[in-house]
């Protein structure tokens, strides 16, 4: 049981840090996006191909998400068992 009580004592950190980079990642693409329209992108906003590092936010948004969801459903385990 010590190992439970570890990580019930480490999630909410972990879920700090991960809320943080989710939306600091969100807020990067979104900006990159605007300044890409800003400077001579089409207005087509339906088809857009992420290179370089709007790509590299794109997945660390994705990951840090599903981190996020995976460790909020860990915490709620673990406040059910008791």
């Amino acid at each position: 049981m010590p190992l439970m009580q570890l990580v019930a004592s480490i999630l909410p950190y972990a879920q700090i840090i991960f809320s943080v980079v989710l939306v600091v990642a969100v807020l990067l693409e979104q900006s990159g996006a605007a300044v890409g329209g800003a400077l001579g992108g089409s207005g087509d906003s339906f088809h857009n191909t992420r290179r370089g590092f709007q790509k590299f936010l794109f997945y660390v948004a994705i990951i840090s998400g599903i981190l996020f969801a995976l460790s909020a459903f860990l915490d709620i385990m673990i406040k059910a068992r008791g």
